[in-house]
């Protein structure tokens, strides 16, 4: 079912579907009977008459202040309309009426407080403000916006504003009884200067009419040469425009021409493009898929290039790695025989020391007869005979034989014949 409601109202419509409420202010709205319920409030602008009595101003003197408020709840404001419809729903006008009216008055009476009778009766103007601006702040929140706010009447029951006007009641008829000998004064004065005034402005007068003539004879003969002109210049228009509607033909039919172009160099473009695509299905796409083949084949070959290279890298690692534990066991074996050698040679000290020399001791005497096996002829000459000079030389060598064992003895400080006899036993 469809409520509609004037500008002056707002409609709340809550319940099932309706979470937060739904605020309509001026217009219409659907509702589902039964399950949701509309509200109504008012947005009318309400009066007020806020009466302040006998309140005591801040030197201590009672008056009693009336002010005339104008206040609405604003139903273009979604915050305001919402607040105002949480405090005020289901009341009358008069009752947010009271409420907006003891609300004005606390804050009317709390700025009487504050303010002195004079600043309050001299700038009424101020006072209101004050009250318009503080009583806002609060109504605002409840959702209500102060329109106006005036203050209509200021009196005491202790004729203290009585007092203050004797005083300027006195003031002012002093200053009217000045005003009046002033203005009598100032009559006379004006009197003559109206005389001289009047004399001045008649010769004035006269010497403006002869000007006025002058001036309508000179802006006449302006006129006709100005209106002669515009006739000329009309003709001359009418030529401009009769060339230049000539142009504008001429223009417009180079700018069919152009159009006829650009159709024509579209057509071109689209056959263009059209043999583009046809070249590119034909063409570039083969060529594509062939250059896809022969990068895939490179990449294969390169995969099978580093693979063959790893597998040979590691047949070199295994066969280097063998090559070192050979090289390594014929290393602990070698270690080993000469170990033996160094524990033999450390149990028989001498005996093997001589058994060593005595195995080297033929290559020695190889040695010491490769000059002997070298000469092709030696000959000795001797002053007496020859049987001489040759038992000289058998005897030579046969001393070089006997003194060898005990050469090889001061050298290595064994005794032959004896390490001889303790090798033969060890044996």
């Amino acid at each position: 079912m469809f409520y509609t409601c004037g500008p002056n109202e707002a409609m709340v419509v809550s319940g099932c579907g309706r979470s937060p409420p739904l605020m309509i202010a001026g217009g219409r709205v659907f509702v589902l009977p039964c399950i949701q319920q509309i509200q109504r409030i008012t947005l009318n602008t309400l009066t007020l008459n806020v009466k302040s009595d006998k309140v005591y101003t801040r030197h201590g003197v009672p008056i009693s202040v009336t002010g005339i408020a104008q206040v609405k709840i604003q139903g273009q404001n979604k915050e305001m309309l919402a607040a105002a419809c949480q405090m005020f729903m289901g009341k009358s006008e008069a009752e947010i009426a009271q409420i907006a009216l003891e609300t004005l008055e606390g804050h009317q009476r709390a700025i009487i407080a504050h303010l002195t009778v004079e600043e309050i009766y001299q700038d009424r103007k101020k006072f209101s403000e004050q009250v318009f601006k503080v009583a806002s702040s609060d109504l605002v929140n409840m959702g209500i916006g102060v329109v106006s706010y005036t203050l209509k009447d200021v009196h005491d029951d202790q004729d203290y504003l009585h007092s203050l006007g004797k005083a300027r009641t006195a003031q002012v008829q002093k200053d009217a009884r000045i005003g009046e000998a002033q203005y009598k004064r100032d009559a006379v004065i004006k009197e003559a200067h109206a005389m001289q005034e009047k004399v001045s402005a008649q010769y004035k007068n006269e010497i403006e009419m002869a000007k006025a003539q002058r001036d309508f004879e000179l802006k006449k003969a302006a006129y006709d040469i100005e209106v002669n002109a515009k006739k000329a210049e009309s003709e001359m228009a009418y030529q401009l425009q009769v060339a230049k509607t000539k142009q504008r033909i001429e223009e417009e039919k180079m700018q069919i021409q152009v159009v006829e172009r650009t159709q024509q160099i579209t057509l071109q473009e689209q056959e263009i493009t059209r043999k583009e695509k046809e070249l590119e299905a034909k063409v570039k796409k083969p060529a594509e898929a062939e250059k896809y083949r022969l990068e895939k084949l490179a990449a294969a070959q390169r995969l099978q290039l580093i693979m063959e290279a790893e597998a040979e890298a590691e047949s070199i690692r295994i066969k280097g790695e063998a090559e070192a534990f050979a090289v390594e066991a014929k290393g602990r074996a070698e270690a080993e025989q000469m170990n033996k050698k160094a524990e033999a040679f450390k149990q028989y000290k001498e005996g093997a020391m001589v058994d060593m020399l005595l195995e080297k001791l033929p290559l020695m005497a190889e040695e010491i007869s490769k000059p002997l096996s070298a000469t092709q002829k030696i000959t000795m000459v001797s002053s007496g005979g020859a049987d001489v000079g040759a038992s000289k030389l058998a005897g030579e060598v046969l001393d070089i034989m006997t003194k060898l064992p005990n050469a090889v003895e001061k050298l290595t400080g064994v005794d032959i014949s004896q390490a001889a006899g303790k090798t033969t036993r060890a044996h």
